[in-house]
């Protein structure tokens, strides 16, 4: 570890590395939870179903698009 701790110690602003690090991550479970508590009812129990249903009833009954 004193190798790379070596090198590290010789960045400019090298402890700007774990703050962005740590904001991303936050941010992006921030977002994970305001999705799922704003995704509509219907969405997600059609998502839910998917494994359960075969492969061509899936496209019909999740996307009600028709096929071509």
């Amino acid at each position: 570890m004193k190798f790379a701790k070596q090198y590290l110690e010789t960045i400019e602003g090298v402890s700007l590395y774990p703050i962005i690090s740590l904001l991303i991550f936050f941010g992006f479970f921030v977002l994970l939870f305001w999705w799922v508590f704003t995704a509509r009812k219907e969405y997600i129990d059609a998502v839910s179903q998917m494994p359960l249903l075969d492969e061509e009833n899936t496209e019909e009954q999740t996307f009600k698009q028709p096929k071509q």
